[in-house]
C-alpha cells in the first residue's frame, strides 16, 4: 500500500495529528463539534468522567464518558476552512496508521454532530428553536476543491437554487449535502427540522452591511422564497456544509443541532442564549 508523504500527513514528535494534537487512541467514535472553545467544557462538565483534555490553538479537545457512553468533544472555532483540517484530521486518526503513513484496511465510521448558533431566516423561526439541519448548503465553495463532490450533493436542489437566486458567478458555486440519516433518525423526533445555509463570513456573507454595501441586497429575500419539494431554507450559520459534505465522501455520518439565537427577518436577537443553550446541550446529550 503506497505510503503517504512526511509533507502531506504531517505528524508531530509525539505522535499526535498535526494541528489537533491528537493521539488515536484519544478519540472516541461519537465526537460533538463546537465552534466556540469555551462551549466544550460547557458540555463535558455533565460526564462521569474526562480521561483527557488537550490544546492547541483554538482547537481544544476533551474525551470522557456520559452515562457510561464515551464521547469526544471538539473546539473547532470559526468557518468551514477549520473544518477542512478538523475532517481531514479526524479521518486521519480513525482510519490512517500515522506510524506507518497508510490507510488502514478496516474502515471506522465516525458519528459527528454539530451543536452551535444560528440565525433563523423565515418569519417562523422563533428564537430559541432547536433546529436539526436535514441538509446543508455551502456559500463557502470548500467541497468544489474535492475530486468527488457531485458525489456527496444534491445536484437538483442546487441547479434550482442557482437558477432561483440568479447566482452571481463570481461567488464560489453552492453545493447542498444531507445530513446523514443515521443522524436524522436518531434525533429527528427531538429536534425541528431544516435547511441550513453555511456562510464564508458573518457580515456581507449572510446580507449584513455595516459600512460595506454587499453585492446582492435582495439576496436573503430570494433565498426565503426558494422551495424545493416543499421545504425551504431555514437558517444560517457557518461550518455545517463542510461537516457534511466530507463526512459524506470520508465514509461518517453526520449532522447538526442549532440553537437559533437571532431572527433575520423580524430583527430580534436572544436575551438569554446561554440558558438555552444549556437546555440543548442537556437534551442532546440524553439522545446520544
Amino acid at each position: 500500500m503506497k505510503q503517504i508523504e512526511a509533507s502531506e500527513l504531517i505528524v508531530n514528535a509525539d505522535g499526535s495529528i498535526f494541528h489537533l494534537h491528537l493521539l488515536p487512541e484519544q478519540l472516541a467514535d461519537d465526537v460533538i463539534l463546537v465552534g466556540d472553545p469555551g462551549r466544550v467544557a460547557l458540555v463535558t462538565k455533565h460526564f462521569d468522567n474526562i480521561e483527557c483534555k488537550v490544546q492547541n490553538r483554538e482547537f481544544i479537545t476533551h474525551t470522557g464518558t456520559y452515562k457510561g457512553k464515551r464521547i469526544t468533544v471538539l473546539a473547532t472555532g470559526i468557518g468551514t476552512d477549520n473544518i477542512d483540517i478538523v475532517m481531514n484530521e479526524l479521518d486521519a486518526l480513525a482510519n490512517i496508521d500515522l506510524k506507518k503513513r497508510v490507510i488502514k484496511e478496516n474502515h471506522r465510521t465516525l458519528n459527528l454532530l454539530r451543536i452551535g448558533t444560528s440565525g433563523g431566516l423565515q418569519e417562523d423561526m422563533a428564537i430559541g428553536t432547536f433546529l436539526l439541519t436535514e441538509t446543508a448548503i455551502g456559500f463557502d465553495g470548500l467541497l468544489n476543491f474535492y475530486r468527488r463532490r457531485d458525489e456527496a450533493c444534491n445536484l437538483d436542489m442546487e441547479e434550482k437554487f442557482i437558477k432561483h437566486t440568479s447566482w452571481n458567478p463570481r461567488l464560489a458555486s453552492p453545493y447542498f449535502v444531507d445530513g446523514s440519516e443515521f443522524i436524522l433518525n436518531k434525533f429527528g423526533k427531538e429536534f425541528r427540522h431544516g435547511i441550513t445555509i453555511s456562510a464564508p463570513g458573518f457580515y456581507g456573507p449572510q446580507g449584513r452591511e455595516l459600512r460595506l454595501e454587499i453585492q446582492d441586497r435582495e439576496i436573503n429575500d430570494k433565498i426565503r422564497s426558494f422551495r424545493y419539494n416543499g421545504r425551504y431554507i431555514t437558517n444560517y450559520e457557518m461550518e455545517s456544509s463542510a461537516i457534511f459534505g466530507l463526512s459524506r465522501l470520508l465514509g461518517h455520518n453526520a449532522g447538526t443541532v442549532c440553537l437559533i439565537i437571532a431572527n433575520r427577518y423580524a430583527k430580534q436577537f436572544a436575551k438569554d442564549a446561554a440558558s438555552m443553550m444549556e437546555e440543548m446541550i442537556e437534551k442532546v446529550l440524553e439522545t446520544i
